[in-house]
């Protein structure tokens, strides 16, 4: 399991100190997630949502069902959502706050994370 480290301080604002080679592989997977025109709408719907369904994303997107569920893929896996319901065949899923709330942190656009976890599949925040 490839455990992401989670940055004390941001990383991009104006006077940052260097950031250390680990935190910034962490922070680069999370952003690199991000790099994907479909998977930054994607993000935007589901944030628009308490939680969305694969089906409620095909047609807004305009790409087929196995596309949406490879972004999805894509980005479960950097931690930026997860799953909420799994209702028969349908999966619902729902965005990560902690992992939202450490990507502004770390380009200078939020408070810093009281306490952030972060693996592969979840973000815990305390």
């Amino acid at each position: 399991m490839k455990q992401l480290r989670v940055l004390e301080q941001p990383c991009c604002a104006p006077g940052a100190p260097p950031l250390a080679k680990g935190s910034a592989q962490a922070l680069a997977d999370r952003f690199k997630a991000l790099s994907d025109p479909a998977r930054v709408s994607i993000v935007n719907l589901i944030a628009g949502r308490s939680q969305l369904c694969t089906c409620q994303l095909t047609a807004p997107l305009g790409l087929s069902q196995p596309t949406v569920s490879h972004h999805l893929r894509v980005l479960r896996e950097a931690g930026l959502i997860e799953v909420a319901l799994k209702r028969g065949t349908m999966t619902f899923y729902r965005l990560v706050p902690e992992a939202m709330e450490q990507l502004a942190f770390a380009i200078g656009g939020g408070p810093a994370p009281a306490g952030v976890l972060v693996t592969r599949e979840r973000a815990a925040a305390w």
